[in-house]
């Protein structure tokens, strides 16, 4: 049931044109019936049924979002799916209203100025985003690089020159994308520029320290968060998911109120959990004040990705 008289933003989903990703399995394809499968062999459910053609498009977000009183949504990019950059784009100029959109790209490319230039100069893309995870980020088929390394350094340093937002999903806490001082090292380095950690640094369920500490290493003016997969990293984290609300209650007291945004994952998240669900573990929240509420589904995210 949607909800009708608060606002929401969804600051991290993804459309979908065609599934072309990339993992620590190898290259990931379709292969009908909402099922993807690895060049390794594994095989999983990628989508949910209702999108079992293996297609998520502008006009199949926009009903997901009015059904559940979603106003906007940021479309991210990812290895995963693989990046949907010029589709995204589309929407954007379809829909001006409902979406803003990312663009990523391998900074490993050989011709990477000229894929920035052509993402970000000449297209306009407004944010750039990097998933460095080793499950489907940029450290799944290139060796573990330091986060503050020359070569991303020089990539942060464009995203700053050019005025762009910063996405970063680090992966996994455990993993070795998992680099808490070196993305702090990075933030410190380009204070003007707005960082949006997503996932809420990706803890699953009895990490609370770690999540703590990481949180308190990158409470800086500049860094927001996002709540995309939090149940699901948290599972097994029934709905209405307390393990994802203490978490969240650890982060408004680490970082403050004003640096949370709502987001979902979807659409891949809805293969485990529905998007009502998925939006009233914040709305319906008996844990949270009005206010709160209003400051993580829509305020933030509009200050920083719509103003």
């Amino acid at each position: 049931m949607a909800e009708k008289t608060r606002k929401i933003i969804d600051a991290h989903g993804h459309l979908v044109q065609y599934i072309a990703g990339t993992g620590a399995g190898g290259e990931l394809r379709f292969v009908g019936n909402g099922m993807a499968e690895y060049a390794s062999g594994e095989r999983f459910r990628i989508l949910p049924e209702q999108f079992n053609g293996g297609v998520v498009t502008a006009e199949d977000m926009l009903k997901l979002m009015d059904d559940n009183g979603v106003d906007k949504m940021v479309l991210l990019q990812g290895n995963y799916i693989g990046f949907q950059n010029l589709y995204s784009l589309e929407a954007v100029k379809k829909y001006p209203d409902r979406f803003r959109s990312a663009a990523s790209y391998d900074p490993f490319c050989r011709n990477r100025e000229q894929i920035r230039r052509h993402l970000f100069e000449e297209l306009g893309f407004p944010i750039v985003k990097f998933e460095m995870s080793t499950g489907s980020g940029l450290m799944c088929n290139h060796f573990t690089l330091p986060l503050d390394d020359p070569m991303m350094m020089e990539e942060f340093g464009y995203a700053a020159e050019h005025d762009l937002i910063c996405v970063v999903d680090i992966g996994k806490c455990g993993s070795e994308s998992w680099q808490i001082e070196a993305l702090r090292n990075v933030i410190l380095r380009y204070p003007q520029m707005r960082f949006v950690v997503c996932h809420l640094l990706a803890v699953a369920a009895g990490h609370e320290e770690k999540l703590w500490e990481g949180l308190q290493a990158l409470a800086l003016p500049n860094v927001w968060f996002d709540l995309a997969a939090v149940p699901n990293n948290c599972r097994p984290d029934p709905y209405p998911f307390p393990c994802a609300t203490r978490y969240l209650r650890i982060a408004i007291k680490s970082v403050g109120i004003d640096k949370i945004m709502f987001g979902s994952d979807v659409p891949s998240v809805l293969t485990k959990e529905s998007y009502e669900h998925l939006i009233g573990w914040i709305s319906r929240s008996e844990e949270l004040t009005e206010n709160e509420k209003g400051k993580i589904l829509y305020e933030n995210a509009e200050e920083v990705y719509f103003a």
